[in-house]
């Protein structure tokens, strides 16, 4: 039986705007009534997370930083795994030379950035940013580092992604959570690794969840679930990784709530 509903939010359970609407507001409401499990599963920061799930007013777990925290239904951690320092200190020192890059932290409890992005402040209303140094960067309690381009070019990242899979091997988790944002997770970090903590703390099963997603940093997660969807709108990418994943359609048309909606109410 599908007691657990993971999904991702930006392109996926968000509207385009990243806003929550209000059927699908209406929907995980009811999908909680009945007994079910909704884990919101993303990159963004735990905090910026927690309001939304207050916004909705339902006890979900939450996977956040792409799986390097995880909050169950009361709020409290129940997983943690932070970034090596040294993967932090040698990942900066490859990209703050190039201008066109903005470097992004997350922390336990704040986000950092290498200079100001005022577009951001649009995204993310009740949690913003403080600037750091390129030059002294904070290396401890990292959750995970993100590379950014205000032209959102994707072929213009795609060499940082070659060099950081070459640079770290298989001790960092290097994925795209959208084209035009590059992730940096410890190796033993994933959507998939946190939705399996998940479970264990509610004593079921990845048998017992499906998932949601449209970005790299969900092949994880759909691929360790008993059944993952891809939004349609999703990058080719993600399609081409898991080519037998059905597709269900796009987040502005809030294809999520609607398949839910079918299928388990």
């Amino acid at each position: 039986m599908i007691s657990i509903i993971a999904s991702d939010l930006d392109g996926t359970l968000l509207t385009p705007d990243h806003k929550i609407a209000h059927y699908t507001q209406d929907v995980l409401q009811r999908l909680h009534a009945i007994g079910k499990h909704f884990v919101f599963a993303t990159g963004r920061h735990h905090i910026d997370v927690a309001d939304m799930r207050n916004q909705i007013g339902i006890p979900a777990y939450m996977i956040t930083s792409n799986g390097a925290c995880v909050h169950n239904a009361k709020g409290e951690l129940i997983f943690q795994q932070d970034l090596d320092p040294q993967i932090i200190r040698q990942a900066i020192d490859l990209v703050k030379h190039d201008p066109e890059l903005k470097i992004h932290i997350f922390r336990h409890n704040d986000w950092l950035l290498s200079a100001e992005d005022p577009n951001l402040k649009n995204l993310h209303l009740s949690f913003s940013y403080q600037l750091f140094d390129v030059e002294k960067p904070p290396t401890e309690n990292v959750s995970k580092l993100f590379i950014t381009r205000d032209d959102q070019d994707h072929e213009q990242l795609v060499p940082w992604e070659e060099a950081f899979k070459t640079t770290f091997g298989d001790h960092a988790n290097i994925a795209f959570s959208t084209p035009w944002c590059l992730e940096i997770m410890d190796a033993n970090v994933s959507k998939g690794h946190a939705l399996k903590a998940v479970a264990n703390d509610l004593q079921l099963t990845l048998n017992n969840c499906i998932a949601f997603g449209d970005g790299m940093n969900d092949v994880e997660m759909l691929s360790m679930a008993h059944q993952g969807f891809i939004m349609g709108t999703a990058h080719d990418k993600l399609k081409a990784a898991l080519p037998n994943h059905p597709l269900i359609g796009d987040c502005a048309d809030q294809a999520v709530a609607h398949y839910l909606e079918t299928h388990l109410l």
